[in-house]
Parts: structure tokens; C-alpha cells; sequence
């Protein structure tokens, strides 16, 4: 994935303009929502971050649509 600023992942930058059936890379949920690999997996596993698509034995890759959907919903919550 071709990065830009300082490390960033290309497909954070450019987020918003994603169609929703794209898929990003745990790299993008990171600098996404600010968090550790360890907690994207923490909060997969506690149902906070919907489950990834495995494309292979190391390879996970979420929705850019369930990702937006996941963080609506936690906005509108926050928001009470």
C-alpha cells in the first residue's frame, strides 16, 4: 500500500472518497481510530469492531461500509 505523510496509509487519506465495498487493512483502522493492533483485536473479539475478511494466513482486511456503519453508531451513542 503506497504511503504518504509521514507513514500514513494512502487508503486513511483518502477514507472518505472509499466506495463502501473497498476493504482496508488493520494499517488503516490503526491510524483510523488511534488505537494498537492489540485493541483493532480486542475490540473485534469483543464485538465493538465488526469481524475481518481473511484473505489469507496474515492477511485481514475490514469493510470500508461495516467500518463506517460501526463508527455512525458508536457516534450516535456518544452523542447522548
Amino acid at each position: 500500500m503506497p504511503k504518504n505523510l509521514k507513514g500514513t496509509p494512502m487508503a486513511l487519506l483518502s477514507f472518505d472518497q472509499l466506495p463502501d465495498s473497498a476493504f482496508v487493512r488493520i494499517t488503516v483502522l490503526i491510524a483510523l481510530l488511534t488505537c494498537s493492533r492489540t485493541t483493532i483485536w480486542r475490540w473485534v473479539r469483543d464485538g465493538r469492531l465488526p469481524q475481518p475478511l481473511h484473505l489469507g494466513s496474515n492477511i485481514s482486511v475490514w469493510s470500508v461500509g461495516e467500518i463506517r456503519r460501526t463508527l455512525k453508531k458508536l457516534a450516535e451513542r456518544n452523542s447522548l
